[in-house]
């Protein structure tokens, strides 16, 4: 079996290793289809870590999959051979004090797809995964929309931990990759009156117009922030960061209102977020973490079947598997306007 591995700071080579065996009676083996390339894989190929989860050489990472179900263990009822299933990368224990209080997403035990010391990723022909963790898909969705899910689900997941009715609400979304798309989607979905859109990359604000923004521009080129208030002089009710970086949380602060709410999505690759102070205290601003997303595969796959939302101008370049480092050297680069490379295993 092919398995495509990074050895070194960007470095990566397709490698031979053992089919992976079936060794649970829940176990499903699944033949991937096609992976999404996400930051936090490029995160681990740029810098070898994401805080403190650092790669140890070799490393098959990736976790936005699809595929199809090649077998499966004996106590397998819901899946037959043959069957399209989405992969959901996050296998937590079920049975710790944040299980059991339905936080599964910081699962003390939790086990994640393409993260070092808990499991190898998905960018393999084959991965074993366990039944729950594989989720059928509607014929009318492609393998895009199931490994696409993963992304969504966050962006979902970020939309309702907000917690507030978006209906006519302004709202703000800096940095316009796969999770600001991830955002701008539900937003839309659940009433967003005005969503406004940053980002370094032209073509990617041009898809976010196409996708609904009332509003976007390019921090490079022009003070984001004042023509925001230009439109917006109270503000902003809600601003979502996407994009990890330390001048976008700052634009955020001064961005939203008072009683506003940041909601931090972006992986930075610092360690320290800084604040001003005056700002958030006499503004009472709220400020919220997203880890990766909490039971909402499930409405992500919904809003996708019903086609109330619509991804398909997320998946932007495709690579064939063996052309993979291609691929994350084109995502590394922020090259050719791309939004999300796919890699196509057929």
């Amino acid at each position: 079996m092919k398995t495509m591995v990074l050895t070194g700071i960007r470095q990566m080579e397709m490698m031979e290793k053992p089919m992976p065996e079936i060794k649970n009676d829940t176990d499903v083996l699944v033949r991937m289809k096609v992976v999404g390339v996400c930051g936090s894989d490029i995160h681990y190929y740029s810098s070898g870590k994401i805080g403190s989860q650092v790669v140890k050489y070799p490393f098959p990472v990736g976790h936005e999959g699809a595929g199809e179900v090649a077998a499966v263990g004996d106590k397998v009822k819901s899946l037959k051979i043959g069957q399209r299933v989405a992969i959901e990368p996050a296998m937590p224990c079920y049975v710790c004090d944040q299980c059991l209080q339905g936080r599964h997403h910081t699962c003390r035990n939790l086990k994640f797809l393409g993260c070092p010391a808990q499991a190898d990723g998905c960018l393999s022909e084959y991965i074993v995964m366990p039944e729950a963790n594989c989720v059928p898909i509607a014929e009318s969705l492609s393998y895009d929309d199931a490994a696409i899910v993963e992304p969504l689900s966050i962006g979902v997941y970020a939309v309702r931990l907000a917690q507030m009715d978006l209906k006519n609400k302004k709202v703000g979304i800096l940095g316009f990759g796969p999770i600001g798309m991830s955002v701008l989607l539900p937003a839309l979905q659940k009433g967003a009156g005005k969503v406004y859109v940053t980002d370094k990359i032209d073509e990617r604000l041009d898809i976010a117009k196409s996708c609904g923004a009332a509003w976007t521009g390019n921090p490079t080129q022009s003070n984001v922030v004042e023509l925001i208030k230009a439109h917006e002089p109270q503000l902003l009710d809600v601003v979502f960061e996407c994009c990890g970086q330390q001048e976008a949380a700052d634009q955020a602060i001064e961005l939203i209102k008072p009683g506003g709410k940041l909601m931090i999505i972006g992986i930075p690759e610092f360690n320290r977020w800084s604040f001003p102070v005056d700002l958030l205290r006499h503004k009472e601003i709220c400020i919220q973490n997203v880890r990766r997303q909490n039971n909402a595969v499930g409405e992500a796959m919904e809003l996708l079947e019903q086609k109330k939302i619509d991804i398909s101008k997320m998946a932007t370049h495709r690579f064939r598997f063996e052309k993979t480092k291609e691929a994350f050297d084109l995502v590394a680069g922020y090259s050719d306007g791309v939004m999300k490379a796919m890699i196509d295993f057929d």
